[in-house]
């Protein structure tokens, strides 16, 4: 579980973030939405420690992480895994490497150890051989599972995911969230997903924070969403006719 509590962000004049109260629960997918310029990818950074709250606090489960120092920060970190929108892969490393880096990094496993890893990740993605491939070689939604292996492969306790679907066409789009809320699932992770994909948030949405103009304009899941009459999610949610015609279907 992440809490925020309060949690202020300021640039200058500008109050980006409004006193966000939410808490992300483990085990379930919990999204942030809202329109670019509501806050959403400064909220990921500061729950993630990668931009400091002007005031308020982060909470992972009973730590306050915004009261730790480098080193326990770290140790936080070390139970993170994140997605980047763009995978963030390298080009130069095979896709085996790619995985096996954080394992490099933070870890003294041996050279055997990380490579069944590496395999089990790749076959919990549905990659299985691909290990000697670039990333050149491979498709989008590949390099987005290339991506999601490498965020686990630490198994982390918490997962961040950027626009995880950024980019790629609406059938790999379901296959990712499938994957990212199974995952979720099956190791009780507290994932967090920022995304504008309107589909995420009535496939997967379990645990929904809106934000409009810095505050938290509203939270519940997928199922509330459709009978909800705060007009400025609303706005947001239903602008293409195929989700107003599913809303008033689903009111009737």
């Amino acid at each position: 579980m992440i809490r925020a509590e309060n949690v202020v962000k300021t640039f200058g004049e500008q109050e980006v973030l409004q006193g966000i109260n939410f808490t992300f629960e483990a085990g379930k997918n919990n999204l942030i939405i809202g329109r670019s310029g509501a806050g959403k990818t400064v909220l990921l950074k500061i729950l993630v420690g990668l931009q400091v709250p002007t005031s308020g606090t982060v909470w992972y489960d009973d730590v306050n992480f915004t009261a730790l120092d480098k080193q326990g920060m770290r140790a936080i970190r070390m139970k993170i895994g994140m997605l980047f929108q763009g995978s963030a892969l390298f080009d130069s490393l095979t896709v085996e490497q790619n995985i096996r880096f954080p394992m490099d990094m933070f870890t003294h496993k041996s050279p055997q150890q990380k490579l069944e890893r590496v395999n089990y990740c790749l076959e919990r993605v549905n990659l299985s051989g691909n290990n000697k491939k670039y990333p050149s070689e491979l498709s989008g939604g590949m390099q987005k599972r290339v991506g999601i292996a490498r965020a686990i492969v630490l198994e982390p306790q918490y997962l961040f995911c950027d626009e995880p679907n950024s980019g790629l066409d609406p059938k790999t789009s379901i296959l990712i969230d499938e994957l990212i809320s199974s995952i979720t699932k099956e190791n009780n992770i507290t994932t967090i997903i920022n995304t504008h994909d309107m589909n995420s948030v009535m496939e997967i949405g379990e645990n929904i924070c809106f934000l409009h103009e810095g505050r938290l304009e509203w939270s519940g899941t997928k199922e509330q969403v459709l009978a909800s009459n705060n007009e400025n999610l609303q706005s947001f949610i239903f602008a293409s006719p195929f989700l107003q015609k599913l809303r008033k279907a689903a009111l009737k």
